[in-house]
């Protein structure tokens, strides 16, 4: 496990944290398609939070994205580097998951994220954020659809509708398990929505969440608890 301190220069206010955002956002890249499901590494990051000890714990699971087996884990523990703001969360989030990103000895691949991207209100949600600090492809994958609205898809599993910020898709709705709720899938970085919903559908085979997210949020939360015992 990685021990992270909060970095240098950190945005410490709402003001500072959205010029960040302005000025990350213009570098994110949506021209490409991404690598193809079912092929090479996918990663899923994940975090969990202990308010009242002041503790965030990160976590990074390699998948082989043909067979869904675990090859490699990381974890990374620190301090919540940013207070609660809707809509600025990947400032509690980043050092420690970049820590534990960074601890993996193989390459991450693909990058899931348990959040946003493109369907973002700043349209920079935290898969575009790391996406554009990494230069690695990343999408979300989220649960809830912020601040959006999208028509049900259909009842079958890969159905899938808009998910819409006035006339712009910003994401989709999609449904991993028949008749099961949808999942919002955006893109982060380096990846296009098609894919990323095509990943998505890769990563569920028995569940509604990707298997990614699954195991990065089980692997942060032990970690958590370890790290809270301990402190």
């Amino acid at each position: 496990m990685t021990t992270v301190s909060i970095p240098a220069g950190w945005p410490a206010t709402e003001e500072e944290a959205r010029a960040v955002q302005d000025e990350l956002r213009g570098r994110v890249l949506l021209d490409e398609v991404g690598p193809p499901p079912g092929t090479g590494y996918v990663t899923g990051v994940d975090v969990a939070y202990d308010d009242e000890r002041d503790v965030v714990a990160a976590a990074a699971v390699v998948l082989d994205a043909g067979t869904l087996e675990v090859v490699e884990e990381a974890t990374a523990v620190g301090r919540i580097s940013f207070p609660y703001v809707p809509g600025l969360l990947a400032f509690r989030e980043i050092p420690t998951v970049l820590a534990a990103l960074g601890a993996l000895a193989c390459p991450p691949g693909l990058v899931v994220c348990d959040g946003y991207g493109l369907a973002h209100p700043r349209r920079f949600g935290l898969a575009s954020h790391l996406g554009v600090l990494t230069g690695l492809p990343t999408i979300g994958v989220a649960k809830n659809p912020f601040t959006f609205t999208h028509h049900d898809p259909g009842a079958a599993r890969g159905s899938a509708s808009p998910l819409l910020a006035g006339s712009e898709e910003v994401g989709r709705a999609l449904r991993t398990r028949d008749a099961v709720k949808p999942v919002f899938v955006s893109v982060g970085h380096r990846a296009g929505l098609d894919n990323a919903c095509a990943h998505t559908l890769a990563l569920t085979p028995a569940y509604r969440l990707p298997e990614t997210t699954r195991r990065a949020d089980a692997l942060c939360r032990r970690a958590l608890q370890e790290a809270t015992i301990r402190h």
